[in-house]
């Protein structure tokens, strides 16, 4: 049989069986495909499947969208070199997938956002201006943000309202590119204490005073679990500020199906609205190795199958 014919068989096979017994599959051919595409854009990172195609970024680009993920994403694409991202975008814009939230700004030492510091606003300028420039080389769409510690001898009040100022600022920055900002609130809990954004309606009302459409949210799932829990009625309540998520399952913050979040419930529900972004999935693997690869995406076929 020819093998490209051989190749599209397997495909279809490992898609009807939802990657079950698939171990033995990919060891038996590294790099085999799976022709049917994922309901949602669930977008992994460069480095998921290393263990699969390597290091090479457009071998691992090439690898996700065989498995039917539609979507990646790269905290660290601002850190590359221009040409680099101008290459992944060409890859990208191919393959048909879309560019997760790349990081712009996330400094988590600094009270940043909560203040009115002058240096600190002409930072977040030349930042803002750097990232739009990105996105210019990329196609990006959203570029995430984080508004940084919060200060304990100021009203808390007090520092929503500069975090307010400063976000219009910075969307005033960006607005003629088209670039969205999604602010991200992150759990004190476990990873990130001290941080003065953590909650989705908090978010929400930000956006909402902001007012602008460059101002919105990714929902970090993992994180909001950890916070507040809650998951689909708030996704209900903010949705109008919602453009991203992010997936990681709790506790360990591994893939979906090896912690207490129903993801499957949660995926058809934001389905069901239509949504059309990115989720990211910016968690680890609960097993090393290939076998840990194969899990990954086993996991992602249960959790779609709604």
């Amino acid at each position: 049989m020819e093998r490209r014919s051989f190749l599209r068989n397997a495909a279809g096979t490992m898609a009807a069986i939802g990657l079950a017994g698939s171990t033995q599959a990919f060891a038996a051919e590294g790099k085999t495909s799976n022709e049917a595409q994922f309901k949602l854009k669930y977008a992994p990172g460069f480095g998921t499947f290393k263990e699969h195609v390597g290091d090479d970024l457009f071998d691992q680009i090439k690898f996700m969208s065989d498995q039917g993920f539609r979507a990646i994403f790269d905290n660290g694409l601002m850190k590359k070199e221009p040409a680099v991202q101008e290459k992944i975008a060409a890859e990208l814009a191919r393959r048909n997938m879309d560019l997760g939230p790349f990081v712009l700004y996330a400094d988590f030492a600094v009270k940043s956002m909560v203040t009115q510091d002058t240096a600190i606003k002409e930072m977040l300028k030349k930042k803002m201006e750097e990232g739009v420039e990105c996105a210019k080389r990329t196609g990006a769409k959203w570029a995430l943000v984080v508004p940084g510690r919060f200060d304990e001898g100021l009203e808390w009040d007090y520092q929503t309202a500069n975090v307010i100022d400063n976000m219009k600022m910075c969307c005033e920055v960006v607005e003629k590119s088209g670039l969205v900002l999604v602010m991200e609130p992150l759990n004190a809990w476990t990873n990130h204490p001290g941080l003065f954004l953590t909650k989705i309606p908090q978010t929400h009302m930000i956006c909402e005073a902001v007012n602008h459409p460059s101002c919105k949210l990714v929902d970090d799932l993992y994180h909001q679990q950890i916070t507040e829990g809650n998951l689909i009625p708030n996704i209900n309540k903010a949705w109008n500020s919602i453009a991203a998520f992010h997936i990681g399952d709790n506790p360990g913050r591994n893939e979906p199906t090896t912690g207490e979040i129903n993801y499957k419930n949660v995926f058809k529900h934001i389905h069901s609205k239509g949504y059309d972004g990115t989720l990211c999935c910016e968690h680890g693997k609960s097993i090393k190795g290939k076998e840990g690869e194969i899990a990954f995406i086993k996991a992602y076929r249960e959790v779609d199958s709604f």
